[in-house]
């Protein structure tokens, strides 16, 4: 599969995530045969978060891919920490415990990379800062970034985190691309010109942080998915003409959607169904014209001022 760097960091990753939140659907022998095709298909980046199952998940994957040294070679691992239930929480004390269960559940030494999961208006940056440099320190992270954050929240971290933050978790998709049609609407007096996260999309790019596009087929906050449903017939007629076009999937070009886009994001995806994480790497090689992009963006019922 094609890779990229992640964030300002040298480390080299698949432009697709494997995202694990779903894998305690799966039975054992299920879970072993996704994990295996995900590292047969060049998608060995996997995305877990402390609250996936209550933590069930992670302990599921380290099973299915039959977690040894030789295998954790093999992996990048992500995992995000900082919600508990009722509240959120970025204090020194949870962020190095979250951590510690972390590793112990996924049957490694060390996180490849670890997000702090959704913002905390609590949130003390120099408890955070300290707890980064001891996660780094003892090897046990080696990468950091953040989750669902606008870009005073990102500066706020920066100002007391030496750590680069690599990635930020956001949800996009074709449907939900509010951060990317304020970009178009800019001073115009329609509801698309509401800026709701600061410039988060440009900020990125400019300060060399990866976004990682999750829920890639929801709309609304998990309403379910676009593509194949009726409430979205011009959008998904056209992304099966553009599919035909290029002789792959819808699915497949839903992802290429979103990797067409110069900020070289990082799409997760949370598909448990094999078929359907394979036509997701298939994105990888397929580069959608700037006139299919737009034709795209428009179907949904998106505007351009």
């Amino acid at each position: 599969m094609r890779t990229m760097k992640l964030g300002a960091s040298n480390l080299e990753v698949p432009v697709i995530a494997v995202g694990c939140m779903r894998i305690n659907s799966l039975d054992k022998n299920e879970a072993e045969r996704f994990v295996q095709t995900s590292l047969e298909l060049g998608a060995n980046f996997f995305d877990h978060a402390d609250i996936y199952g209550a933590g069930q998940c992670e302990s599921i994957f380290a099973d299915a891919v039959h977690m040894n040294d030789d295998v954790r070679e093999k992996l990048i691992l992500q995992s995000k920490c900082g919600i508990r239930k009722g509240m959120f929480d970025f204090s020194k004390e949870h962020i190095l415990n979250s951590v510690d269960g972390i590793l112990q559940r996924l049957r490694t030494d060390y996180l490849d990379v670890l997000l702090l999961h959704r913002p905390d208006t609590l949130v003390e940056p120099e408890e955070v800062a300290e707890a980064f440099d001891q996660l780094e320190s003892s090897g046990k992270v080696r990468h950091f970034g953040v989750s669902n954050q606008n870009p005073m929240q990102i500066q706020l971290l920066k100002k007391y985190v030496k750590q680069p933050l690599v990635a930020n978790q956001l949800q996009l998709s074709i449907t939900n691309s509010t951060m990317i049609s304020q970009g178009f609407n800019v001073n115009m007096e329609n509801g698309a010109a509401v800026n709701r996260d600061g410039s988060i999309l440009d900020f990125c790019r400019l300060h060399d942080i990866t976004i990682q596009p999750w829920s890639p087929f929801q709309y609304g906050f998990f309403e379910g998915v676009f593509l194949d449903n009726d409430k979205f017939p011009e959008l998904n007629a056209k992304i099966n003409e553009v599919a035909a076009k290029h002789n792959v999937s819808n699915t497949t070009i839903a992802i290429a959607w979103l990797l067409r886009h110069p900020a070289n994001m990082q799409p997760v995806t949370g598909t448990m169904n094999i078929g359907r994480l394979t036509d997701c790497v298939k994105a990888g090689d397929v580069q959608l014209s700037r006139e299919d992009w737009y034709s795209i963006y428009l179907a949904a019922g998106n505007i351009l001022p």
